[in-house]
This record gives C-alpha cells, sequence and structure tokens, in this order.
C-alpha cells in the first residue's frame, strides 16, 4: 500500500468575515476539489478573527499541480489576493506515514 502523498497547507486571514461571494466561492472550489483525480481530501477551520487554515490531501505531486493550474481555481487564487486576505501563506508537504486512533 502506497503510504505517502501530499499536504497543501493554506492558512490565511480574511479581510472580511461577511464576504458572501467569498463564501460561495470556498463551497463551490471545495465540491470541485472533490472531482479532481489524484484528491484524497480537505480539513478546513476558521477562527471567529477570521484566521483560517484549509489543508487538502493529494496522490501525487502531479494531482496537486493540476489542481493549482484549474481555471475556476485560479480565479480563486486571483479573488483571494485582491480582495479576501490581508495575507496568506501556502505550504507544500510530503507526507511519509499516518497513525490514527479512535479512543
Amino acid at each position: 500500500m502506497k503510504t505517502r502523498y501530499y499536504a497543501v497547507i493554506f492558512t490565511n486571514q480574511l479581510r472580511d468575515q461577511s464576504d458572501t461571494f467569498y463564501q460561495q466561492l470556498s463551497a463551490s472550489l471545495r465540491e470541485l476539489a472533490h472531482e479532481q483525480p489524484g484528491y484524497k481530501g480537505l480539513e478546513s477551520y476558521r477562527n471567529p478573527d477570521g484566521a483560517g487554515v484549509t489543508i487538502s490531501y493529494w496522490e501525487s505531486q502531479e494531482a496537486l499541480m493540476a489542481w493549482r493550474k484549474n481555471a475556476e481555481h485560479l480565479v480563486a487564487q486571483q479573488y483571494g489576493k485582491e480582495k479576501a486576505y490581508s495575507h496568506y501563506r501556502v505550504q507544500v508537504c510530503e507526507v511519509f506515514r499516518t497513525y490514527e486512533s479512535e479512543l
């Protein structure tokens, strides 16, 4: 079983949490990501102050690069840079192993 995969950690600070266009765009992108070849999953959290983190998981670098270049995702990236975020950071990590336990 292949245990290595990739995680993209996207941290950001929203300028305006009441931005309905951003909220719709975010929901649309989540649905679109699920349809992408190589997509493994996504976790997303947002604090009351607008600080957020989204971690998406991908089977390969090729899969995550294809997502990065997706036309709708490119529009969202531009909107985020110009309007939605006061700052953001993207980190790409290779996951070597995963441990889980239900307690």
